[in-house]
């Protein structure tokens, strides 16, 4: 493998020459910068990222812990991350938590081990006292989809209330009274503030939450599917499903079919998240924006703006979700009115 030292004795140029083009420094004229580019390209030399970074202190790298790889969800927003650090030539290097205490750690100190430069973190499990401890440390880091008051100038998060409430409130705008919710784990902060907004807008329309009309599912497809299942076998009626997220809107779709439901004429099916398939499934399946590829381009500003010291765009720490009425809810004959 090819060394720095020879790198500068083909381009006839000193070793620090050589390390202010690998460093990109402007005060290197165009022909020396070609001499020394050319004299790498013919050695086939690499920098050693390593060592660039430890004398350096500067890695051009970002670590990303996200929950999940897989799923509609998360791909926007590890897009969004990765365009804007890869436009400003830095790297990201991504890990999985699965909403596992332990895993979650073990990925934060992954990450921290790899040098990266600063941390976007998606957690679920880790405690606000260990992300307290961890922001007194040497690596900066972002959160989002999570507030933690001590650090609310480090959080990027949804109104996840406000998003359960619009959902309801659409459904009971279209005279559904009996309505049935699949949540997602409900020790989740996000899952339990879809529900929290989802019961204000029943209680705006004089009506109680009806617990036997609650499945608690796990964000996936198949608790979707399940949960449908189990809420039809037991004897309290429903004109309406809403559904904590997209993908288990889409099970409890394909479960409906299975019982014979035609859709939404017997059964109003409402989503969240707004993943890219909710236009492609029939019917067209009405749900709320969760502006999650923005909120990670705002993560990665974050980062650019306080650990590189770019000039980005004012900073945005809370995002409004949005009704996306399409054609899964059907009208209902019997219409209710709020009260607020």
């Amino acid at each position: 493998m090819a060394t720095i030292y020879e790198v500068s004795k083909l381009a006839g140029v000193s070793l620090a020459t050589v390390s202010r083009v690998m460093n990109n420094n402007a005060n290197v004229s165009d022909a020396t910068r070609k001499k020394v580019t050319a004299a790498m390209d013919e050695l086939g030399y690499r920098p050693n990222s390593i060592a660039q970074s430890l004398a350096s202190n500067c890695s051009n790298s970002v670590g990303l812990l996200v929950s999940e790889l897989q799923g509609p969800f998360y791909g926007p927003m590890m897009s969004g991350i990765e365009n804007t650090f890869r436009n400003q030539g830095k790297h990201l290097i991504i890990a999985a938590g699965h909403s596992d205490e332990e895993r979650e750690k073990q990925g934060i100190e992954f990450l921290i081990s790899r040098n990266c430069d600063g941390l976007i973190l998606h957690v679920e499990a880790v405690s606000d006292d260990y992300l307290i401890k961890l922001s007194k440390g040497r690596t900066p880091f972002v959160l989002i989809n999570r507030y933690i008051s001590e650090l609310s100038d480090r959080c990027i998060l949804l109104n996840n209330i406000k998003g359960g409430y619009l959902a309801a409130k659409h459904v009971l705008e279209q005279g559904h009274k009996d309505i049935a919710y699949i949540s997602g784990p409900l020790w989740k902060r996000d899952a339990k503030d879809r529900l929290e907004g989802h019961k204000q807008a029943l209680a705006e329309f004089n009506l109680e939450f009806d617990e036997n009309l609650l499945f608690q599912g796990d964000f996936m497809e198949a608790s979707g599917y399940e949960g449908l299942k189990s809420l039809h076998q037991q004897t309290h009626p429903f004109t309406a499903l809403i559904c904590a997220n997209d993908e288990m809107a889409v099970g409890a779709m394909a479960s409906a079919r299975d019982l014979g439901l035609t859709l939404p004429k017997q059964l109003s099916i409402m989503g969240y998240d707004n993943v890219f398939f909710t236009r492609h499934v029939y019917p067209q399946l009405s749900t709320v924006n969760y502006p999650i590829d923005e909120m990670g381009r705002m993560a990665a500003d974050w980062v650019l703006n306080h650990v590189y010291q770019k000039q980005t765009p004012p900073l945005q720490t809370l995002f409004e979700p949005e009704l996306i009425v399409r054609h899964s809810i059907s009208r209902q004959s019997a219409q209710i009115t709020s009260q607020g």
